[in-house]
Formats: C-alpha cells, structure tokens, sequence
C-alpha cells in the first residue's frame, strides 16, 4: 500500500475537525472536567482519541477515564506495509484491527515505511497498539539526516515513564540514549553510543532496549552500549525509584528540532536550525526516516509486575508506579469518539458521530500549545520554568526502598486508589519539556503548520 503525499494542513484539518478555540488543558494540580474528562499525552482535555493511548490517568477526572491500555503481544512488525496503520482519527482501541496508530504522512517506498517531514511540517509519528510492560524491543532502521531534524524511536507510557533513542541529523556516528521517570527532566541521565560502519543514515543498524524491572540496556547491532540499574536510581527526597517502570508504547518518530519556534536551547542540541530549502527537500520533497522492521518480545514472567495475561493495562492508585498497575480483563475498544473509559458505549458506533454532535474534543491534535518549543500548560504550575521541584504532593514516607514496591500510600487522604481524584502518591512536576519528549509531543499532536 503506498500512499500519496498530502499536504499537512489538509490531514491536520482531516484529522481534527472538531477543536475546540479554548482546550481545557490538565496537569497534576488541575484535572480535567467531567465533561472533558481525559487528559492527553500532551495535556488537553476531550473524549474520544483522548481517552486512548497516551491518556494520562493521573491527570484525568479520574483514575478510569482512561480507556485501558491493550496488553503486550510478542510480534514482529515488518515495515512493508500500511494496511495495518491507522490515523489517530479513524482507531477506536482495537488491536486487532491495527499495529500502529499515530498522525503524519508515513509512506511505503522499497518495501519499507518512511516517516516523512515536509518543509514547515512537524514531521510523522507512530505508535503502537499495544503495550509493552518490560521485555525487548528492536528496530531495524535508518536515521534522518541535516541540521535540526531528528529521529526518535523509544518507549513512552501514559505516565510519561520514558526510554529513548534520539538521532540529531548532524551527527549521523551518534546514538543518544534516555531516559526519564514519569516526565522529571533529570537531563543527567543522557549517554551516547558510537555508530559503527558508514553511518546511521545510508546504512541500516539495529537499535534495541532490553527493560526489566533491575535495569535497561540499550544494544547497537547486537553490541551492549550502555546498562543503566533501578538500583542506581532511588531518589531519597522523594521516596521513589527514578526508574521506567510502566507499560509503554513503543514510538518512533521524526521531527524539527531546529525549528525556528523552538527554544534556543532545542535548536542548539538538534544541530541548529532547520533548512526547509535543503537539498533533501528540494530532491525528495521532505525529510525522511527509513524503518525495516520492529519487533517486541514481551517480558516472561508468572506475576507483575511484567505480566500480559489479561486484555489490558489499567492503573488502580494515581502514585503510577509498577505495583499499581493491574493486568485485567477490561475490554480496550470505544464504541465512538463520544465515549471515555467510564462509558465505552456511548455513541452509534461511528468514527464521526461525536464531532457532529458535540463541542467536546474528541481527536487531538493542533493547537498553538503544541508547536515545538512551547511551553507545555500540562506541566506541574504551568510555569514553564523547568525544574523538577515537587508541587503536588509527594510521596510519602511509607515509601520504601527495599525491593521494586513503590506503593507510597497517604492512608490518612484515601491513598487506596480505584476512582479516587486526589494527587495522592504522586509527584508534582514542574517542567518544561525536554528534547526527547518532543518526539512524542510534538509529532502526535498533529501536523500543524509552522
């Protein structure tokens, strides 16, 4: 299946017809209304999409306003094909019916998939369906390449627990690698492998992550290049292991780094500022990322944490670290984009119906919030400062450090979890978002034209 270029303004009015002029936007101080009561990966409120991957339960009107998140699976995508692709606007929760979801224009050149960048675009993101909760996952792939742009692929849960790849297009030797507790820009935890051969653009490598509940590896073309340990990570402050922890789609993505919108700080460490009159643009028509194959292999394990038994992945306590995560039978499909994790069967069953009928947000995407660059409104205080200091309450003192339990329980302010809309357990964060999210933001917030 191939399919023509578009111009990104036409998919990102495609893709969201219905946005509203003022988003409610979410964080861990100020949840999301009723009416609009899930909070997205990039921190506006809606229904529909909303409630689905990325959909952050912390955030949220409450803990089930997220739709479940389907399960781990074993599989092997081979990036021939976008027969099992679907827009954000058109997945309604069923894995069944699709690998990958995500919004941009991916195309199938030479039997692989290619996440394309158009001049003034923000670039292509895809997601998986599933989740994965531990395991390995590789990708078989070829970079980007210029001043500016970047590719990313990594592994990001609805709690913003993050591992990374990151590609800066200017230095085509480097593999940078990441990674980050539930969003805290804690930017020491960076590590760089050398590439070897030619380099990442004109030759394919292997890029993978091997995550257990001890440690992350991050493996180039079958060789060990860094370990990280949980048990390197235990932050005594804050009673919490700054460990990855939750299950995790696996994203890759393409991106302007060196866009003119970004902070100086962005553009500088994407290799500064983007060309839109390149050579590959002129040649190609975009900025390209070449993807051959990925494959996940679930973590193998009789009890959770790491467990994929069930259906899907739901979160009982706001805290969201591992041991508050239950592997169930919950089923994972909307019935429209009217519905939310409290009511899956709201709507007639099609795609469209609630953008008809409604003034609630139901895919996101666009919006002047989610340019590269800005500030995210979701972020802690909203102020945009980018600490990491708490400001919501943190966890408690019943927080332990033995063993990987993190079930940092107020007991006095109803801790336990389930429907419960307090910050109970979680930290507040105050930041403004680092490099590496922006693979995520950024690309899957739309193709909104700079």
């Amino acid at each position: 299946m191939v399919r023509a270029l578009l111009p990104l303004g036409a998919a990102l009015l495609g893709a969201t017809a219905v946005l509203a002029a003022d988003i409610p936007t979410c964080s861990l101080n100020k949840k999301c209304p009723e009416e609009a009561p899930c909070c997205s990966q990039y921190n506006q409120c809606g229904v529909g999409a909303y409630c689905l991957g990325g959909c952050d339960p912390r955030m949220s009107f409450s803990l089930d306003s997220c739709v479940p998140a389907p399960v781990c699976q074993d599989k092997v995508y081979k990036m021939d094909s976008l027969d099992r692709y679907k827009d954000i606007s058109e997945y309604l929760g069923d894995p069944s019916k699709a690998d990958w979801v995500g919004q941009g224009e991916p195309l199938v050149y030479d039997g692989n998939v290619l996440l394309t960048m158009p001049a003034k675009s923000v670039g292509t993101v895809l997601a998986t369906t599933t989740y994965m909760w531990y395991g390995k996952v590789k990708a078989r792939m070829k970079t980007s390449r210029g001043a500016g742009v970047v590719t990313a692929f990594i592994l990001f849960s609805d709690v913003k627990d993050e591992i990374d790849y990151e590609f800066v297009g200017v230095d085509l030797q480097t593999a940078q690698t990441n990674y980050y507790f539930q969003g805290i820009p804690d930017y020491v935890n960076g590590g760089n492998i050398t590439i070897e051969g030619a380099n990442s653009y004109d030759e394919f490598h292997d890029y993978e992550i091997e995550w257990t509940p001890d440690e992350i590896k991050w493996i180039v073309d079958g060789k060990l290049g860094r370990t990280k340990k949980r048990s390197e990570t235990w932050n005594a402050t804050s009673n919490q292991w700054g460990f990855p922890q939750t299950p995790s789609r696996v994203q890759i993505s393409i991106w302007p780094g060196g866009a003119d919108t970004n902070a100086k700080g962005t553009v500088d460490w994407a290799g500064g500022a983007i060309d839109w009159n390149s050579e590959e643009i002129k040649h190609f028509g975009y900025y390209f990322a070449t993807f051959a194959e990925v494959s996940v292999e679930c973590y193998k394990t009789d009890s959770a944490p790491g467990t994929h038994k069930g259906v899907s992945y739901y979160y009982n306590n706001i805290a969201g670290t591992n041991d508050t995560v239950v592997d169930s039978d919950k089923p994972t499909v909307l019935k429209s984009f009217a519905g939310t994790g409290t009511d899956m069967d709201k709507g007639d069953g099609t795609s469209g119906d609630a953008s008809q009928s409604s003034s609630v947000n139901t895919i996101p995407g666009g919006g002047s919030n989610q340019v590269p660059g800005g500030s995210n409104p979701g972020s802690g205080s909203g102020s945009g400062t980018g600490g990491s200091g708490s400001t919501g309450t943190s966890g408690s003192s019943a927080c332990a450090a033995s063993g990987f339990s993190q079930h940092c329980d107020d007991e006095s302010s109803g801790g336990g979890g389930g429907g419960n809309n307090s910050n109970n357990g979680a930290r507040g964060v105050d930041r403004t978002l680092g490099a590496s999210a922006f693979a995520v933001i950024v690309g899957i917030a739309g193709l909104l034209l700079l």
